[in-house]
């Protein structure tokens, strides 16, 4: 696709009305559909396809967005044979079930606190005016095998400011909104609705395909009146119509689908802030259910740290907000604090793998086909340094067990883990973002 010129010109044709562009365009925004922004089932490759039905991947992959304290997080001895730091010993009943990084990060992604929104999607320099995102992960891999489940993916997060953070960004640069109500996700997975219930879903998404063609026709209608880089998104406007018409196609096919029952209780959403790490431990717990009954593969989950008040950690309260905490000058006091928050998320860790290890799936455990990816867009909450991320990979069919250490001043491209995650889904991809090729030393299970 060519890039229009740059070259000023003078032109007679009158000016397209924003206000009758939005009052054509602005219903298809509208829409009443959670899953509106999912990308379509169309375009997945064979072999994914087939990969996904044999053996089903999964991916859950979780940002905390103040991070860790490095000092304590980061082995000092690199391999397979290497010690675990205080923080990783937490997690010392599963140490040969994932592997630690240091030395990675996103090429020019820069920006501090809002380069969160960039932890799935390596989109350089976040903080810069004119900034666009790019596509998420999660949305690549929902492309090839969204499809298979009732739900593409889920976008969870906890404490998250609403409209400004995501891990999910659509290949057009839109942010798809965080669900924050563990019970409410659980509504939607295991609550059958009545016949006439699922007649009146079916019904609105009708009413929103025939919606989207009269959008459609109305869009087109202007056509004639737009220049070159306006046709241009338009276009790609015309592109999203399709892929909502085939999403809304499917979904009328899993409504008339039982959904699967389980015997457990709806989770308690915690109503305040400050309960942050039940709220994880929470949103963990419904990313197991939704794997184990395979509702979907593909979780995203951030954790607004930035977002977050003084918080409850062992019944105790933390003296000071969890930001300002992160800030902390060296104060020991402020340090302290920060540890122990720390520790209860290596702890959550711990529990999670040790669930994801309990169930099994013809003859695998839920976590040996479940990749599980924990880690930060920030190396340095006090300095807002993007450089050196603490990042943790659990599972997925992996070989694991070891530290792999790169070049803490000049990183190694995180995206290349990316690169890797995707083939191990059975999507054939050699290029993620600012990648240059697969995660060095991390190899297949076999």
């Amino acid at each position: 696709m060519k890039t229009p010129p740059s070259t000023p010109f003078v032109s007679t044709r009158q000016a397209l009305s924003r206000r009758k562009f939005l009052r054509n365009a602005g219903i298809a925004l509208s829409l009443p559909m959670l899953d509106a922004m999912r990308p379509a089932f169309a375009g997945y490759t064979a072999k994914a396809v087939a990969s996904a039905q044999s053996t089903p991947r999964r991916m859950l992959a979780i940002c905390n967005n103040l991070g860790l304290l490095p000092e304590h997080f980061f082995p000092k001895e690199t391999g397979v044979g290497y010690q675990l730091s205080p923080y990783l010993n937490e997690l010392k009943e599963h140490r040969n079930d994932f592997t630690v990084f240091s030395g990675v990060s996103h090429p020019d992604v820069d920006g501090g606190h809002p380069a969160d929104n960039c932890f799935l999607t390596a989109a350089p320099h976040p903080a810069s005016g004119g900034f666009r995102n790019t596509i998420s992960l999660d949305q690549v891999m929902a492309e090839e095998i969204g499809h298979l489940t009732r739900f593409p993916l889920f976008t969870l997060g906890v404490n998250v400011s609403t409209g400004i953070r995501s891990l999910s960004w659509t290949g057009s640069g839109v942010m798809i909104p965080c669900d924050q109500s563990a019970s409410g996700v659980f509504k939607r997975m295991f609550f059958q609705g009545s016949p006439e219930e699922t007649e009146e879903q079916v019904r609105k998404l009708e009413l929103g395909q025939s919606i989207l063609d009269t959008v459609g026709d109305q869009a087109k209608s202007l056509q004639r009146d737009l220049g070159g880089a306006d046709q241009q998104r338009l276009e790609q406007y015309f592109g999203s119509v399709r892929d909502l018409e085939k999403r809304m196609e499917a979904s009328k096919e899993w409504e008339y689908r039982p959904k699967p029952k389980i015997d457990v209780p709806m989770p308690i959403d915690p109503s305040s802030p400050r309960d942050y790490m039940e709220k994880v431990r929470v949103m963990y717990e419904i990313s197991r259910l939704a794997f184990q009954s395979d509702s979907t593969r593909l979780i995203t989950l951030l954790l607004d740290s930035v977002n977050s008040p003084a918080i409850e950690v062992d019944g105790k309260t933390v003296s000071d907000g969890y930001h300002n905490l992160s800030h902390h000058g060296k104060s020991e006091e402020k340090l302290g604090q920060l540890e122990v928050i720390d520790t209860w998320h290596m702890k959550l860790i711990a529990g999670l793998l040790e669930d994801m290890k309990t169930f099994e799936e013809d003859g695998e455990t839920l976590l040996d086909r479940t990749m599980i990816l924990y880690g930060s867009n920030l190396g340095n909450a006090h300095a807002h340094t993007c450089l050196n991320l603490p990042t943790l990979f659990a599972g997925g069919g992996f070989k694991h067990g070891q530290h792999l250490a790169f070049d803490t001043q000049r990183n190694y491209p995180l995206p290349n883990l990316f690169v890797s995650m995707l083939q191990r889904m059975g999507i054939e991809s050699d290029k993620f973002a600012s990648s240059t090729g697969t995660m060095r030393g991390l190899e297949f299970a076999a």
